[in-house]
């Protein structure tokens, strides 16, 4: 399997090659050459097979000429050693709860599956450079923590991010370093995307990516939809409601189904930065400064993995719309939501699985489906929002354990230039 650049200015590479160079030097982004469909014999016994058992099926035809079978095993039991259970919330409305790993968001998945792949891959130092707006950055720093030969240095925007994350983003210490940007995200996006097209920077550093523009966040990705499938197990319509910013988690969403599973159609379910479902109304891709809002780690002004949903569709608007709903929700509909759920069906939302819960609550309307809205993170990340709208809640032992910790950050501004003087210091 190889991988081209969606800009096609550069020959494609390996997975692994695509992996450790985590950008193409056009700017573009990595997508497997053939995206590969999965035999009927999986999807009839999809229901009897195993979270694991899926994940290694589902990944080894994308990375199976550079990892061997052992290899590939013990990649996915690493990645997927904790539980994603499809929680009924009421009558044909699913919430699948990717909130279960160690830093208690879905990023856990493809952070921990590539620090997995990286240790196989890596044979000298590289640095990881990644973008934050809440939840990559502390699952990057888990998934590496303490792995050898490779240095974290995560970006993230000041004052943007819940206490708890920037906690889990700024107290673990030895190979993580945090860079607190005096910007946006877009911001912090932009300058690390520039430092690797850098090639003076690159001559010095051996640089990667772990936010969702490296191919080995997207694939594992796939692997909950093709699990919550199994745990549904229905003949009815499936409709998927992904709550988005940089659009990585509904790509992924958009890879499982082109390897054959049946979901009938996705929900891009956004708060006011509403690019891609202004974008499905209207065919015009206009990205504009993000906005701020209580749903912080969707605050994305101009979503990387657009170029692969636009390739998963043949470059077509028309086809895309087909297969994709949008929808945006202010933060005022978003409280009102998490209320309503919690007060109706003893349910709790973070303020990322209300925007998909709305969105899904949108899209069937008008449709006799099944529904799941994918629940990002724990709402106890967002312990501000979450009991100034529907009361105190309980906080895991695991996120519990960040908060009396010292912060440790490096304040720098959102110039490149500063950015790539202190990367060019740390060689």
């Amino acid at each position: 399997m190889k991988y081209y650049s969606t800009n096609r200015k550069v020959k494609p590479v390996s997975f692994r090659e695509a992996v450790v160079k985590g950008l193409p030097e056009d700017n573009g982004l990595f997508m497997p050459e053939t995206i590969p469909v999965l035999s009927k014999t999986f999807f009839d016994n999809l229901s009897n097979k195993s979270l694991i058992d899926i994940g290694i099926e589902v990944a080894t035809p994308f990375i199976k000429e550079d990892l061997t079978s052992s290899q590939i095993q013990e990649v996915i039991e690493g990645t997927l050693a904790f539980d994603i259970p499809l929680a009924n919330v009421h009558n044909n409305v699913y919430s699948l709860e990717l909130f279960h790993g160690p830093t208690c968001a879905f990023k856990d998945v493809g952070a921990r599956f590539l620090a997995r792949c990286l240790s196989h891959f890596s044979d000298q130092k590289i640095t990881v450079l990644v973008a934050t707006s809440g939840d990559t950055g502390s699952a990057v720093a888990n998934g590496f923590l303490g792995v050898p030969n490779v240095e974290v240095v995560i970006l993230y925007p000041k004052n943007k991010v819940s206490h708890l994350q920037e906690q889990q983003l700024t107290t673990l210490g030895q190979n993580i370093t945090a860079l607190e940007v005096n910007g946006t995200f877009d911001d912090c996006q932009r300058m690390v995307k520039t430092a690797f097209l850098d090639k003076e920077l690159n001559q010095k550093l051996k640089l990667t990516s772990a936010n969702s523009i490296n191919i080995a966040r997207l694939i594992p990705q796939s692997f909950y939809y093709f699990w919550a499938m199994a745990q549904l197990n229905t003949n009815e319509k499936v409709i998927f409601s992904v709550p988005s910013g940089n659009y990585g988690n509904l790509t992924a969403g958009l890879l499982a189904k082109a390897m054959g599973l049946n979901i009938d159609s996705f929900i891009a379910s956004s708060n006011k930065n509403d690019i891609v479902p202004k974008y499905l109304a209207t065919g015009d891709f206009q990205p504009k400064s993000s906005v701020q809002t209580i749903s912080n780690a969707m605050d994305v002004g101009n979503p990387s993995n657009f170029s692969r949903m636009t390739e998963l569709y043949g470059n077509s608007w028309e086809k895309m719309i087909e297969g994709i709903q949008g929808f945006s929700f202010t933060d005022d509909k978003t409280r009102k939501v998490m209320k309503q759920v919690f007060d109706q069906y003893d349910y709790t939302l973070d303020p990322h699985g209300a925007v998909g819960y709305l969105g899904l609550q949108e899209g069937l309307k008008y449709e006799g489906a099944t529904g799941v809205f994918l629940e990002t993170a724990h709402p106890a990340k967002f312990l501000n929002t979450v009991q100034g709208t529907i009361g105190e809640i309980e906080i895991p032992e695991r996120l519990k354990a960040y908060l009396d910790k010292e912060k440790v950050s490096l304040e720098v501004g959102k110039d490149y230039e500063e950015l790539k003087e202190f990367l060019s210091y740390r060689v």
